[in-house]
Formats: structure tokens, C-alpha cells, sequence
């Protein structure tokens, strides 16, 4: 069966202009001779209301009944593409995660997909029909609906495609692909026609809103090549694959940047082996993630100064449990809303001299500070003022000629 699963964004089906418009999309890959699956998203804006509906009842939503309501915009979703397929002629009908079911384990709002059933979605096929599936969501073992975490759509559709082996894996959404950096930061920017999973992943964990990273991840893991398209423009999209299919003479591959991070450094810490455990700990068990981490430690060695970031929506929790945290002695706590994290990601920058000396150079050129640097294999991040972002991010653009 040669099986195809279309994923569609919450800007895809939006409208129900827009969602008579993917619903020609769909059936035309049905004429084809694929065998569609389809994964939507809620339309647009309904899950941010669905949010706001549970905070106005409760500032202490019960987890397992928050998944219970933002799980249901995808189902209104499912329903018009599938009331809208039927309209023109063609069997379709809609599927919430619980019916298939899609299994999942882990935390509310933050769980994973483990299992697929595919008996009913395959006999479903078979006569003909075209599977509306919800994305974002699924059954844990308890028989209680969990989702995904922001962007989750994307996750249900890849692993829908391991576990159908579907011979395509197409993501719609509302731009034309994934681009050097930002287009409506830098007008010059362009969009790239193929990206390996790793530097897909190091762009979508630092800000580039296309994908989610954890499914970007899921599709490394289960080598699942991704095409990123718009459901507004017929233009081709960005592959998504691995390294070994990609011939390219750029170093640097693209640039992101995020814009809600918070710097917070604790000045004058005793330092003895497991004090940054001690430290990290509380944030973990609070579901806060740190990034970029730097210390420094004095001449005795007695002391250690460490600074590391969050998102900024993290900041007054962070600041809670560090100052109640009775395993931890420090001077003074420091905190820094008005920053940003800036990357160059390319896999070309592994066998490259002079990658960091370029970007560096580039910055201070523009006389941008740097306050905080962290490196992978195939990325460079660092963390400056706000009020630079715009003129970092043109400056290093310009640098390794992403523009031509």
C-alpha cells in the first residue's frame, strides 16, 4: 500500500476557506494513487482559548483535565476535513487518539508516543477511506487522553509514518519551507531546499518555530525523511534527512535566535563537588529547563560564580526555588530579562577552522557584547543584549553568505 501521511497546522485549518483548500490538496495526492493519512492540528487560536478557558475555572487545572481540553480542538478539525472530504466524494472519517488507539507514556501535556494500533486506520485504508487523525494527543495507560506538548501535531504524523511506513511524510503549514533565518527578521533570507536532521533540530530547539525538536528527533530516531511545505503556495518545500543525502558547499547552514530568555547568575557560591546538582535539581523536578551554562571558579577554588539561562516565563519560579533552597550558600543572585540567544548551526562548521573567530569578529565588528558563549559539534550559540538581535543576526547572515 503506498501510504502517505499530510500533517496540516493549525494555520492550514484555520478557516474554513483554508480547510476546503487542503481538502483538494488531500484529494489530490488520493489521485495519485497514495493512500492518505492525515493528521491535523486544531485550527488556529483554538487551543490558546481552551487554555485561557481553564485558567479562568482554576490557576490549579488538574493536569489529567487540561489534556482532556485542549485535546478537543483537533477533533472539531478532524470533523470538517472529513465532513468536507465526504462532501466531495470521498469516504473519510475522523479518528481521535483514543479510538485508533495511539498509545502514549510520560507527564500531561509533555508525553510520548510509544504504540500505534493499525488494524482499524489499515482495514479503514483498504475500502478506500481517508483517515482524519488528531494530532497532539493519545491514550495512556490508565485509559486517560494525554497530549504531545506544543507543536505535537508534527510528532503524531512521523510516528504515524514509522508506524504505517508510509512512503512520504509531508508537514503543512504556513510558510513556503525552512529558511537561513528568520524572513521576516531578514528579507534576504533563503529558504533551504534540504537539511539534515541534526541541523533541523539544533535550528528547532533555538527558535525556529517550523518544527517541534522532539519530532524532529523522532524522525532521526526512526529515519524518516520530512518535506516542509505550505498548504498556501504550490512551491516546493525543505527536505528534512540524513546527513550522507546532502551535497552543499555552505558551512553555516542557518541562524536562529530566541527572544524570551532569562540569564540568571549566582554570584559567590561555596563550591564542593554535586553543588550544581544541587542547584539544577529543584528546576528539573519543576519542569524548567536550563540551557547555556557557564562557571566560574575563584583563585581558592572556595567559590564558584555559575550563570546559566531559561525561558523567561521561568524566571520568577527559578528565583523561588533558588532562594529556598537550603543545600545551596551564595552572596548574591542575579538575574538578566533583557537578553537573547543567538546560533550559527551548519554540520559544514565540523571540518572548518575559523568558524568561531568569523562569527566573533563579525559581532564585534557591530560592537555587540557577548555575555555568554556555549558550542556543540555543529553549533555556536551566544547569548547577548536584546537591542542587538536584529543587527547580530544580519551581521553573521552577511558573514557566511547565506544570502547568495
Amino acid at each position: 500500500m503506498k501510504i502517505i501521511v499530510l500533517k496540516f497546522g493549525g494555520s492550514s485549518v484555520g478557516t474554513i476557506e483554508r480547510i476546503k483548500k487542503i481538502a483538494n490538496i488531500i484529494v489530490g495526492y488520493k489521485k495519485k494513487g497514495y493512500k492518505p493519512i492525515v493528521v491535523s492540528s486544531a485550527m488556529s487560536g483554538m487551543t490558546n482559548d481552551l487554555i485561557r478557558k481553564s485558567k479562568s475555572v482554576s490557576h490549579s487545572f488538574n493536569p489529567s483535565e487540561h489534556d482532556v481540553l485542549v485535546s478537543a480542538g483537533e477533533q472539531i478539525s478532524c470533523s470538517l476535513i472529513a465532513g468536507r472530504l465526504n462532501h466531495l466524494g470521498h469516504k473519510s472519517q475522523s479518528w481521535m487518539g483514543w479510538q485508533i488507539p495511539i498509545l502514549t507514556e510520560g507527564m500531561h501535556s509533555f508525553s510520548r508516543i510509544t504504540y500505534i494500533y493499525k488494524k482499524k486506520i489499515i482495514d479503514y485504508l483498504k475500502l478506500g477511506g481517508v483517515p482524519i487523525i488528531a494530532g497532539f494527543q493519545g491514550l495512556n495507560s490508565n485509559n486517560r487522553i494525554t497530549t504531545l506538548g506544543r507543536g505535537g501535531s508534527d510528532a503524531s504524523a512521523i510516528m504515524c509514518a514509522k508506524f504505517f511506513k508510509a512512503k512520504k511524510c509531508i508537514i503543512y503549514t504556513d510558510v513556503q519551507g525552512v529558511y537561513t533565518t528568520d524572513p521576516n527578521t531578514i528579507k534576504n533570507a533563503k529558504k533551504i531546499k534540504v537539511i539534515s536532521y541534526e541541523e533541523m533540530l539544533e535550528m528547532a530547539s533555538l527558535g525556529a518555530k517550523v518544527m517541534q525538536p522532539t519530532s524532529i528527533q523522532d524522525a532521526r530516531l526512526n529515519r524518516i525523511d520530512i518535506e516542509v511545505k505550505s498548504s498556501f503556495v504550490k512551491k516546493d518545500g525543505t527536505k528534512i534527512t540524513k546527513r550522507k543525502n546532502i551535497i552543499s558547499n555552505k558551512i553555516i547552514r542557518g541562524i536562529s535566535c530566541t527572544k524570551n530568555d532569562a540569564k540568571v547568575t549566582l554570584i559567590g557560591v561555596k563550591d564542593r563537588p554535586g553543588i550544581a546538582a544541587s542547584i539544577f535539581k529543584p528546576l528539573s523536578n519543576n519542569a524548567i529547563n536550563v540551557d547555556m551554562v557557564v562557571q566560574n571558579i575563584s583563585a581558592n577554588g572556595k567559590e564558584t560564580d555559575l550563570t546559566f539561562t531559561i525561558k523567561s516565563e521561568d524566571l520568577i519560579k527559578t528565583q523561588k526555588l533558588i532562594q529556598k533552597n537550603t543545600k545551596i550558600s551564595f552572596r548574591n543572585l542575579i538575574v538578566d530579562k533583557n537578553v537573547s540567544k543567538v546560533s550559527i548551526i551548519g554540520v559544514g562548521m565540523i571540518a572548518t577552522p575559523g568558524v568561531t573567530y568569523r562569527m566573533f569578529q563579525a559581532l564585534a565588528k557591530k560592537n555587540i557584547n557577548i555575555l555568554v558563549i556555549s558550542t556543540s559539534e555543529i553549533k555556536i550559540s551566544v547569548l547577548i543584549n536584546k537591542r542587538n538581535i536584529s543587527k547580530a543576526i544580519l551581521a553573521l547572515h552577511k558573514e557566511f553568505k547565506l544570502d547568495k
